[in-house]
């Protein structure tokens, strides 16, 4: 089969590389029919991830159609149409009984970074029964791909682990995929004010269309001034960061009222400076995260029922073949204007 794979730092080739095969009873092999490419890939890219070895298979997204089941595997045939999830869980280990599948025992977030990922044309799922979704009749399978990672972790680092709460004023600062996914299910909450924060005009734009109630660009240095500006010198009660930089974690830092909540999502690759001297007499609460991936039932019936459209996020589609260019593509987001790509191998 033809894989991406990691080689190093700033490295990745298309290469042929052996089908995967059910190694263990609860082991599913699916083919790929649609999968993406995530900005933690090109984290891993960057050298930011180091448990990623050279030759590992990336992506952790994706939808596709079983081709085989392990002996263990109860609620899956050959055939099936999958939602495939980023987390893989046992459902058996302390942490997955507790809903934390993201730090299950014998999973985790594995795919595309401890063990081969949807970067491919067949992808080997462990613990198959317990990390995998039956796909709803009549559902787009773009709108479904959305729903293996950035809808999510949208939802259940930023929206919920900041507790937005109807009336809420609430700041995402940067647009990327997963601030849009952030912008999109924040909205399940009703709050009063979504203010997104972005350096390019045209996320901004897009964020305005999605329900955002503001739109700041902060290339100008002054997003604090201007947030601070808007809310009448009280600041934010949920600040979401979204983008994974010392200065987007800055801001969140400095525009939250008392009583606020800062949930970071990006993913850091860098040490942050935090303001602990100014923050504790604020009863400010601060939260990082994984997903966990235990809201995509949620999710997957808001898609059925139209109250959630996250194929609205997709700007570009390539056949999967294509996934260098499209890797060039949505490495130059401002340029290309990009969003989420689509790899399509159906």
């Amino acid at each position: 089969m033809k894989a991406l794979v990691y080689r190093g730092p700033g490295k990745k080739e298309w290469v042929d590389k052996p089908k995967p095969t059910i190694e263990k009873p609860t082991d599913a092999i699916v083919r790929i029919t649609k999968t993406t490419i995530c900005g933690t890939d090109l984290h891993i890219l960057s050298g930011d991830v180091p448990a990623v070895t050279d030759g590992r298979t990336l992506g952790h997204e994706g939808v596709g159609i079983v081709e085989e089941v392990g002996t263990a595997v109860s609620s899956f045939k050959p055939g099936d149409k999958v939602l495939l999830s980023c987390i893989t869980s046992c459902g058996r280990c302390e942490y997955c009984k507790k809903g934390m599948y993201a730090h299950c025992e014998d999973g985790g977030w594995i795919l595309g970074h401890l063990i081969d990922g949807t970067q491919a044309e067949y992808v080997r799922i462990p613990h198959a029964d317990n990390s995998m979704y039956h796909v709803p009749e009549g559902i787009d399978d773009e709108a479904l791909v959305m729903l293996s990672d950035i809808l999510p972790t949208g939802l259940e680092i930023g929206v919920l682990n900041g507790r937005v709460q109807p009336g809420d004023v609430v700041a995402i600062i940067g647009a990327g995929p997963i601030g849009m996914s952030a912008l999109l299910t924040a909205q399940f909450y009703s709050p009063a004010e979504i203010i997104m924060v972005d350096l390019d005009d045209n996320r901004l734009q897009m964020a305005l269309s999605l329900g955002a109630t503001r739109a700041i660009n902060s290339s100008d240095g002054k997003a604090i001034e201007k947030i601070m500006e808007l809310t009448g010198g009280k600041g934010v009660d949920v600040a979401i960061e979204a983008a994974g930089f010392p200065a987007t974690f800055h801001i969140c830092q400095r525009i939250l009222a008392p009583g606020g909540r800062l949930a970071n999502v990006g993913v850091h690759g860098k040490p942050v400076d935090l303001q602990l001297q100014e923050l504790w007499i604020r009863n400010v609460t601060i939260t990082t995260g994984l997903v966990s991936t235990n809201t995509t039932p949620l999710l997957l019936k808001a898609v059925t029922s139209k109250k959630l459209q996250p194929e609205k996020l997709i700007t570009h589609r390539f056949p999967l073949d294509d996934i260098m260019k499209a890797y060039d593509v949505f490495s130059q987001a401002a340029k290309e204007k990009a969003m989420k790509v689509i790899l399509y191998a159906d």
